[in-house]
């Protein structure tokens, strides 16, 4: 079911359409439009930005809109970001590069990683919650959760 207009944010729609580099300065809207150093530091998370940064971002492979996705969240110095299957199409070297984004973050932003690649959640997590059915059925430290169990309850 597709949201009323009036519900959806006027400018998502025209995303597409704008620069990486305007993508990324919308991210900043909630810290009321200033650059505090933050773009620089989303460019050395994601170098392919900087070099793309004048392209149209509905132009970009899957994995480099998930990293303008990730780098524009970014900008507004969240302290919580919600991930919802990084991984998801994206290819071997991007998830990598994701990662080690995910990794640097640890300290400066709580992550909410919501994924079904078990390796890929298992590497980031610190805590980890299954879910079933809407009821969590496993949960603790990715160390004491019984990984054959894991992927029963992930497999697809």
């Amino acid at each position: 079911m597709r949201a009323p207009a009036s519900a959806t944010c006027p400018r998502a729609r025209h995303l597409p359409q704008l620069s990486v580099l305007e993508n990324l300065l919308l991210g900043l809207e909630p810290r009321g439009g200033r650059d505090d150093g933050r773009l620089e530091e989303v460019f050395e998370l994601f170098p392919v930005l900087r070099q793309m940064a004048k392209r149209t971002a509905g132009v970009l492979s899957g994995g480099q809109q998930q990293q303008l996705a990730i780098g524009r969240a970014l900008m507004g110095r969240p302290r919580l970001l919600l991930l919802d299957e990084p991984t998801e199409g994206i290819q071997p070297n991007i998830v990598e590069q994701i990662e080690g984004v995910i990794a640097s973050l640890k300290g400066q932003v709580a992550v909410l990683l919501v994924e079904q690649f078990l390796d890929f959640a298992l590497a980031n997590a610190d805590y980890c919650c299954v879910l079933e059915s809407g009821a969590v059925t496993m949960e603790g430290p990715p160390a004491s959760l019984e990984a054959e169990r894991l992927r029963e309850a992930l497999a697809v």
